[in-house]
């Protein structure tokens, strides 16, 4: 749907007596150097951006990409517009999630069509602020998308500072003298932490090529600007580096407690396992020794020797005390 539509005149948004769907009507009244038409849509139809698209005459290719969204971010540059794309980040606390949303932004000569997917990073407030500050809107359509990019940078901050205080909540669990185990969370982490990587990253040479005025169809004066936006994206990406690496830090340690956990189980299993051996020899010898002489057997030494069942007590005791005091002196018992 379209969400806003705005002619703007010298920074100033000029009032018009049209709705909002008016585009053709909104596109034929900007007709002059200083003026840019500002069209923001939300999930838009494939019938409503087609229109849009002929209204403006967007390359295919870049309508196709706006469509469909799920595109990396990056920046093309087409013979009449321009066509950036932005990923956009939020977070929600009760599953440590890191959601994400695409905004698409075409710009040319005298318009600026955004198209947001998602509900992440709402564009109104970003129009609302930028319309107060006429001196940065009537650098044209590059302040729009100064305003847009400054808006998902901002909210990727955000999501980098919500991201640290789960990752200083691992760290404070996983060094602590209980015995926690946070592996699940330090996966699902560094796989959020993927999730923002994969906005930030490709979004730096962009903008980089916007702060050094690289970009064909953006002005030099608006250059400064994109700098401050490189600034904090390159703030961002030091702080996901950051917490990647203390996360693979808080991992090696968890595992590290864990297998010390398990050694110390193994090594208290062999200790019981040693007593229970120990014990079973000591009863093993004097139930041979029973057996044996048990056999009732009319040929067998000393059968009749009338000395013998004390003799085979004693052997017994004897046997079971040597045992008991070699296996105590050895640790087994």
């Amino acid at each position: 749907m379209i969400v806003d539509s705005a002619l703007y005149r010298d920074g100033v948004r000029v009032p018009l007596d049209c709705t909002i769907d008016d585009l053709s009507r909104l596109r034929a009244e900007c007709d002059e150097t200083n003026e840019f038409v500002w069209i923001g849509l939300h999930e838009p139809t494939e019938a409503e951006l087609e229109r849009v698209a002929a209204i403006f005459n967007l390359h295919p290719l870049a309508v196709e990409d706006a469509l469909m969204a799920h595109q990396r971010p990056k920046l093309e540059r087409y013979p009449d517009s321009t066509f950036l794309v932005l990923k956009t980040l939020w977070y929600v606390d009760e599953t440590d999630a890191v959601e994400t949303g695409e905004i698409n932004v075409f710009t040319g000569r005298d318009f600026v069509v955004t198209v947001r997917h998602g509900k992440g990073a709402e564009l109104h407030t970003a129009r609302l602020m930028l319309e107060q500050r006429a001196a940065v809107l009537s650098h044209g359509p590059s302040a729009v998308s100064y305003a847009v990019c400054d808006r998902v940078v901002d909210e990727y901050l955000k999501v980098a500072g919500e991201l640290e205080i789960d990752v200083d909540e691992v760290e404070a669990s996983v060094f602590s003298e209980e015995e926690t185990d946070e592996t699940e969370r330090i996966y699902i982490l560094k796989r959020e932490l993927a999730e923002v990587r994969r906005a930030v990253l490709p979004l730096r040479e962009p903008m980089n090529r916007a702060a050094t005025g690289a970009v064909a169809g953006m002005p030099m004066d608006a250059a400064p600007y994109f700098r401050d936006v490189a600034d904090h994206l390159g703030r961002v990406a030091e702080a996901i580096d950051t917490l990647d690496s203390l996360l693979s830090s808080a991992f090696e340690a968890q595992t590290a407690r864990i297998s010390l956990q398990l050694s110390k189980v193994s090594a208290q299993q062999n200790e019981d396992m040693r007593k229970i051996s120990a014990g079973a020899a000591l009863v093993l010898v004097p139930t041979l020794i029973a057996g044996i002489y048990g056999m009732n057997f009319d040929h067998m030494p000393e059968l009749h020797w009338f000395f013998g069942y004390p003799f085979a007590l004693v052997l017994m005791a004897g046997v079971s005390l040597y045992l008991y005091l070699r296996f105590k002196r050895s640790g087994w018992l």
